[in-house]
């Protein structure tokens, strides 16, 4: 996967928009208002790529067991967020599944009105 395709990925689940609230160089993904996908465009760069996602906390502790690319996440709450590192032992497929999860919960905590609001919108 390389960077366009993340960023595609990101934005083609409903209602994301994409922000620069820390610098210029961490795009983050957020829906509702909230985040759920952040990365840093430099490591992209650096070929050193990297991508934070929220994660059920008992399935973030499976995935940091299984897999060495997947580590508590880097200046985030380790317990709720996953730094995972591309190019190594995940897959572009586990990544996308787990950019989903990281949106689906993010999704699940807005609130209900805002829930309905965004699967008003039309594709």
């Amino acid at each position: 996967m390389n960077i366009q395709q993340l960023y595609e990925f990101c934005l083609s689940q409903k209602a994301v928009t994409e922000h620069f609230p820390f610098d210029e160089d961490t795009l983050v993904f957020k829906v509702g208002g909230k985040m759920f996908a952040l990365t840093s465009l430099k490591e992209w760069e650096n070929e050193n790529a990297s991508i934070n996602l929220k994660c059920d906390p008992e399935r973030a502790n499976e995935l940091r067991a299984t897999y060495e690319a997947i580590n508590p996440g880097w200046h985030m709450s380790k317990t709720h967020w996953n730094t995972i590192h591309f190019n190594s032992d995940v897959t572009d497929k586990m990544i996308c599944e787990l950019i989903n999860h990281s949106y689906d919960l993010v999704f699940k905590s807005l609130t209900k009105k805002m829930q309905a609001e965004i699967l008003e919108i039309q594709d």
